[in-house]
């Protein structure tokens, strides 16, 4: 009897106070419209992530083949901010999920909230700027075959 009242108790208590998840997750890329049109085709295959901070924005795009990913690397790389870094991951990823091995994730300030537009003016705070996290696999996303901007950090 008593186990029964503490369950109930605590499942009221739960009740009372909403759970806070610390990213909301929205089904396709709602990246800004000003982005190059050829990233268009892939925001249905997208994710937006906000959180955790501020809130942040992440906009998570898988590829299931090397040449899509190719196709979209310079256009991913006019997004970025000059001299924001390009963060090196092996999969999985939490941005991807567990079925997905390789992709990009790309890291933005709040939505209304401009980017800042060159690095050095961030500080090192890279949340105040577009930087770009490449989930690598080495067969659709293979370093050996893209183009690294002279100048830019890379995170590996």
């Amino acid at each position: 009897m008593n186990r029964t009242i503490s369950a109930l108790t605590l499942f009221a208590l739960f009740c009372a106070f909403p759970a806070y998840a610390d990213y909301s997750i929205e089904g396709k890329g709602t990246w800004p419209k000003e982005w190059p049109q050829e990233l268009e085709p892939l925001r249905e295959s997208s994710q937006t992530f906000e959180g955790p901070l501020a809130p942040l924005l992440h906009y998570a795009i898988p590829f299931g083949n090397r040449e899509e990913f190719e196709a979209a690397w310079p256009n991913l790389l006019k997004v970025k901010s000059q001299g924001a870094p390009i963060v090196l991951r092996h999969g999985p990823s939490f941005w991807l999920g567990k079925k997905e091995k390789a992709g990009v994730c790309v890291h933005t300030p709040p939505d209304g909230q401009k980017p800042i537009a060159a690095s050095k003016d961030a500080s090192g705070n890279w949340d105040k700027t577009i930087y770009l996290e490449l989930i690598v696999d080495g067969k659709v996303v293979d370093l050996n075959r893209i183009f690294l901007p002279p100048g830019t950090p890379i995170i590996d």
